[in-house]
C-alpha cells in the first residue's frame, strides 16, 4: 500500500502557510503561498501524492477546500474552538505544523462540511436574513425620525403602505429634510422586502430543497423560513444519531460544568449554530397557537417556569419533530411523531 503524506494549512486572506510531513513526522517541506485560486492549484499539483490535508475552519477556507478537494486523497477541516486546546505559541508556521501533526496522529478535532451546493444555498439564505435585519433597522429609524419631530403615529399601522403615505403627505409643519428621509426609508424598506421575497421564493423552488421543505413545513407552526434554515444549516440530518446532539447544535440546552459529584448548569450555551437557534426560537414563539401538540408542551412548561423557559421547551420539541420528519422523508402526522 502506498504511503500517504500529510499537509497542514493555516489559511488567511492573502496567504496560506503550509507544512508537509510523512506519517512518522519527517518534515518534507513547508512555506507560504498566495491564497488565490491559481496559486493554490499550482501548489496542490506539485505536492507528493497521495496526500491528506487539514485546515482550520475560517471565512476563507470554503473556496480553498473546494479547490483542494480535487487533488487530495482526503481533506479535513478542523474545529477552531477545539484547536485552542493545543495552542501555546501563535504564528502561521507553527499553526501549519500543529495542524499537520494533529492530522497524522489522528487527533484532529474535525468539523462537518456540507456539500458545495448546500453551502452556496446557505449563503443565499443568510444574505436574505441580513436584508431582513437591515429592513428592521430602517423601520426603527423611520419611527425615530417621527418621534424626533414630535409626530404622533399608530405603531401597528406605521409600516403599512397606505397609512404611511397618508401620514407623511399630511405632515406640514416638519422640516423638508425629515420628509425626504422618511420617503427614502420607505423606499429602502420596500426594496429590501421585495429582494428577500425573491430570494425565499427561489430557494423554496430549488430542486435540492423543494421536496424537503414541503415535508418539513407539514409540521404545524413551521413555515418556509424555519424549514429552509433547518434544511440548509443541518444539511444532513443523519449526522445527529440522537435528538440531544441536534438540540445541543441548535444551542437550546444550557452549558454544563461538572467536577466529581458536583454539576452546575449555566445559561443557554453560546456554542451553537446561531442562525438555527434564532429561527427555532422565533418559530417557538408562534407555533403553539397553530399546533395543539406544541401548545400542550408550552402550557406544561409554563406551569413549571417562566415564558422564556416555555419557549425553549417548545423549541426543543420542534427539533425532535424536524429531525424525525427529515430523517423519515414523510410528512408530519400528529401522534406518530411525539
Amino acid at each position: 500500500m502506498k504511503r500517504a503524506y500529510y499537509v497542514g494549512m493555516d489559511i488567511h486572506k492573502h496567504k496560506i502557510a503550509y507544512c508537509e510531513k510523512t506519517k512518522g513526522g519527517k518534515l518534507i517541506s513547508e512555506g507560504v503561498i498566495s491564497s488565490n485560486e491559481r496559486s493554490v492549484r499550482e501548489w496542490a499539483t506539485g505536492l507528493r501524492k497521495p496526500w491528506i490535508g487539514a485546515m482550520e475552519s475560517t471565512l476563507f477556507s470554503g473556496y480553498v477546500y473546494d479547490v483542494l478537494l480535487q487533488y487530495a486523497k482526503e481533506l479535513k477541516v478542523a474545529n477552531p474552538l477545539l484547536l485552542k486546546a493545543f495552542e501555546k505559541h501563535k504564528n502561521d508556521r507553527i499553526d501549519a505544523r500543529k495542524l499537520c501533526d494533529l492530522l497524522r496522529v489522528d487527533v484532529l478535532p474535525e468539523c462537518y462540511i456540507a456539500a458545495k451546493e448546500i453551502r452556496e444555498l446557505r449563503r443565499v439564505l443568510r444574505y436574505r436574513n441580513m436584508i431582513v435585519r437591515e429592513a428592521s433597522r430602517f423601520k426603527n429609524r423611520t419611527a425615530g425620525l417621527l418621534m424626533e419631530v414630535g409626530v404622533e403615529y399608530n405603531k401597528s399601522k406605521l409600516h403599512g403602505k397606505r397609512y404611511f403615505n397618508e401620514l407623511v403627505e399630511g405632515l406640514t409643519e416638519i422640516p423638508e429634510s425629515v420628509k425626504d428621509l422618511l420617503w427614502f426609508s420607505r423606499s429602502s424598506i420596500e426594496t429590501f422586502d421585495s429582494c428577500q421575497k425573491r430570494l425565499v421564493k427561489a430557494l423554496g423552488e430549488h430542486d435540492l430543497l423543494r421536496e424537503r421543505v414541503q415535508i418539513l413545513s407539514s409540521i404545524g407552526g413551521v413555515g418556509i423560513i424555519t424549514s429552509l434554515t433547518w434544511a440548509l444549516e443541518v444539511a444532513d440530518p443523519f449526522r445527529f444519531p440522537r435528538i440531544n446532539q441536534a438540540i445541543s447544535y441548535c444551542g437550546l440546552c444550557s452549558a454544563q460544568k461538572q467536577s466529581g459529584d458536583k454539576s452546575m448548569r449555566g445559561p443557554v450555551s453560546k456554542q451553537r449554530n446561531k442562525h438555527l437557534q434564532w429561527a427555532l426560537i422565533e418559530c417557538a414563539k408562534l407555533a403553539p397557537a397553530l399546533n395543539p401538540q406544541l401548545r400542550a408542551v408550552h402550557e406544561r412548561a409554563l406551569k413549571k417556569g417562566n415564558r422564556n423557559r416555555a419557549t425553549l421547551a417548545v423549541a426543543r420539541k420542534l427539533v425532535g419533530y424536524l429531525l424525525a420528519v427529515d430523517k423519515s422523508g414523510k410528512e408530519f402526522v400528529p401522534g406518530v411523531v411525539s
